[in-house]
């Protein structure tokens, strides 16, 4: 029996769906490890080593920190969206227009009180990430908002809602229902820290968010 030859180490550049894999691993470590411990204690070495990753591997695909941290929060809010579009069916599949809003509105409460996406918002508020250079913590064509604009114009066009843009009705959407709880609990307070807890809450500013956004009567 012959002896066989050694498979050759592969060279040259990786295929687009191996780049695509590398990149997700090494989005992934930098979000659990800036969760972790943050953004400063955080070095472009240690998300490296996470994926066991040459540093010219992981600087040729974002140039630095604030890149990478870019990243992490694109990343996030495409699994937002993705939550979304696959927990919440579409109007008109056994859900009304309104009925689908509400829907909305409570998951966006339930995904802003959770741990990732506060550790997320409270570096880049707490660290300066904002400033400056550093990323946006909410892009100018943000799918989510958009996805929120689009699920309010549908409850305007049933009539549920006052007619009139969107974007200002999903803004105090989000200050009614979301921000205050997402506030307090980036600073460490959990005042809603369990499902029946947040149930209570939502209902009640639920209320109060239509109080203020109905229609007006004729």
């Amino acid at each position: 029996m012959t002896n066989q030859p050694a498979p050759r180490a592969r060279t040259g550049r990786p295929s687009k769906s191996e780049a695509a894999d590398i990149s997700g691993r090494l989005i992934e470590a930098a979000a659990q490890l800036f969760t972790s411990q943050g953004f400063n204690a955080t070095s472009m070495e240690q998300v490296a080593a996470a994926c066991n990753a040459g540093k010219d591997t992981l600087y040729r695909r974002f140039p630095s920190k604030t890149a990478l941290f870019h990243a992490v929060l694109e990343n996030l809010r495409l699994r937002v969206l993705a939550r979304l579009q696959s927990d919440i069916p579409p109007t008109g599949e056994g859900i009304d227009a309104l009925a689908r809003l509400r829907k909305v509105a409570r998951l966006f409460l339930t995904l802003n009180l959770e741990p990732e996406l506060l550790a997320h918002r409270r570096i880049a508020i707490t660290e300066g990430i904002m400033a400056g250079a550093a990323p946006q913590s909410q892009p100018a064509n943000d799918p989510i908002m958009e996805e929120l604009e689009l699920t309010i114009a549908a409850a305007q066009r049933a009539g549920a809602l006052r007619a009139g843009p969107s974007l200002p009705l999903a803004w105090h959407l989000l200050h009614s229902i979301v921000y205050g709880p997402a506030n307090e609990a980036m600073l460490g307070r959990a005042p809603y820290a369990t499902p029946e807890e947040q149930d209570r809450y939502f209902e009640e500013a639920w209320e109060l968010f239509l109080h203020g956004a109905a229609r007006k009567k004729t």
